[in-house]
């Protein structure tokens, strides 16, 4: 009688093949053999099973971010635990920094705390309730770590509505713009008024974060791009104070929900915290979660006049 081949012990089902084709029967017997011996060390097929089924499925933060609940974005959006990267937004028709014509950022003395005066060839300052705006940038690709040595750019409009650089009668100006290197907590601070509010806008500071202040003479180094959203009752607080007339009307006519850049969250990850009073300055605060993992939307320009000078873009 001629003797079957055999592996591991077990005879072949077919002697003709392979022993990769013997067939189910076959290959359950010599898992079986196996398991008696796995045991020996403390293992069970079934760790096996497991094993090869955990490193196929996705990490924690993989399956965070491509579940179907997970928020959609114009660009990759990131989250670790209650951090979600900021959104990306318009940098709107007035940035200064050289996308759209008058550029700051190449100006020596641009990186400074107090913003409220122009510098350069004029020295004017800007009027208004005084507020201290306090960003903390984190590092959602090292962990929501503080992105220490990053530079934040930083303008808004003056309490009137205009924009430094752009608005009929400001353009010799360059106040309530300015630039900081973020600390080792990864924040940075400056000194300025408080914003008024313009036709079709929810009062709004804009700011944009770079790699490093080597990195600011170019607009398209920019990491993100986004925009600090001022709670409704300090405006209307600030807004009844004198030189802010026309603001209290703008404000009446406009809600965060209707807003064209934080309508469509209301401003969730943008609203800042208010603290202090208007006799002693105001403070605005805000943690700006950046992922440099994800795509930049480069929060572009947009052309068109300043506050109250005719038509304006959607978004500003």
């Amino acid at each position: 009688m001629i003797e079957r081949p055999t592996y591991e012990g077990r005879p072949f089902t077919d002697p003709d093949d392979l022993v990769v084709d013997q067939g189910l029967q076959f290959d359950l017997g010599t898992l079986l053999k196996r398991r008696g011996l796995l045991q020996l060390f403390g293992v069970g097929v079934g760790t096996i099973t497991l094993s090869a089924c955990a490193a196929a499925a996705p990490t924690t933060t993989d399956a965070a971010t491509s579940s179907p609940s997970a928020a959609p974005s114009t660009t990759a959006s990131a989250s670790i635990g209650d951090l979600t990267e900021i959104p990306e937004e318009t940098a709107g028709p007035y940035p200064g920094d050289g996308s759209n014509g008058a550029d700051v950022l190449e100006q020596s003395g641009v990186v400074r705390s107090d913003i409220r005066s122009s510098f350069g060839t004029s020295t004017t300052t800007a009027e208004g309730i005084p507020m201290t705006l306090e960003l903390t940038i984190l590092d959602l690709a090292n962990g929501g770590a503080p992105f220490a040595g990053t530079a934040v750019y930083v303008w808004h409009c003056t309490r009137d509505g205009g924009y430094s650089m752009y608005t009929d009668g400001l353009t010799q100006e360059n106040y309530l713009r300015g630039v900081q290197i973020a600390d080792a907590d990864g924040k940075v601070r400056f000194t300025s008024i408080f914003p008024g509010c313009y036709s079709g806008r929810w009062p709004h500071i804009h700011f944009e974060v770079y790699p490093d202040e080597a990195s600011i003479t170019d607009a398209n180094n920019k990491i993100a791009t986004s925009q600090v959203a001022l709670p409704q009752a300090i405006c209307q607080d600030v807004y009844a104070t004198d030189g802010y007339a026309n603001s209290t009307d703008n404000l009446a006519g406009i809600t965060l929900a209707s807003d064209n850049v934080f309508g469509d969250d209301e401003g969730a990850h943008q609203l800042g915290a208010v603290t202090g009073d208007l006799a002693g300055g105001l403070t605005v605060t805000l943690s700006v979660p950046v992922d440099t993992s994800t795509e930049p939307g480069q929060g572009e320009s947009m052309g068109g006049n300043g506050p109250g000078q005719g038509p304006q873009p959607p978004k500003r």
